[in-house]
């Protein structure tokens, strides 16, 4: 991982940080300088990429669905995503530290512990939006559209990414 990459992924991880300290500006702030560097990032790696938003985020939903092949993985995120979603949204809009506030960190934060122990336990590799920032809301879209399409999951074998990497290591670190 190069530095630009784990300094956007530190702001980013800092941000849902101060989410928990109630730091909600701050949180948005942090957060968003993250992702940006971490779009950033990505634009270096790919010097070849000019497509547009279309482009861009049919990029992201492959590289997404790549990176979760393991069946237990996906699950586990069509459980913790909307966990960590709706956790977000209680966090941002509910008083710090009151008892609606708590549940909504706990929500975030077992929404969270899920996709990371899919990641660290099934699937083997890091989150998707460590390499690609967009697949941080390309995902739960993904998400809803494998409950809805009974999709069978990409192939892993012999698939390159606009990455460069092979689809099955394509997020590990």
């Amino acid at each position: 991982m190069t530095e630009e990459s784990k300094s956007g992924t530190r702001w980013a991880i800092s941000g849902m940080g101060a989410l928990f300290a109630g730091r909600k500006v701050a949180a948005l702030g942090m957060f968003a300088k993250g992702l940006m560097a971490l779009e950033e990032h990505w634009r270096q790696k790919h010097p070849d990429f000019d497509g547009g938003f279309a482009e861009r985020w049919d990029e992201a939903t492959k590289f997404y669905d790549a990176t979760h092949q393991n069946k237990v993985n996906r699950w586990l995120h069509i459980t913790g995503i909307p966990l960590i979603v709706a956790g977000a949204a209680g966090l941002l809009t509910l008083k710090p530290y009151r008892p609606a506030w708590s549940v909504a960190a706990g929500s975030f934060a077992v929404g969270w512990g899920l996709n990371i122990a899919g990641h660290l336990i099934f699937e083997k590799n890091a989150p998707a939006f460590k390499d690609d920032p967009l697949s941080f809301v390309a995902g739960p879209m993904w998400d809803i559209q494998q409950l809805f399409q009974k999709k069978k999951p990409a192939k892993k074998a012999d698939e390159t990414l606009a990455n460069g990497a092979p689809a099955h290591e394509a997020a590990v670190s």
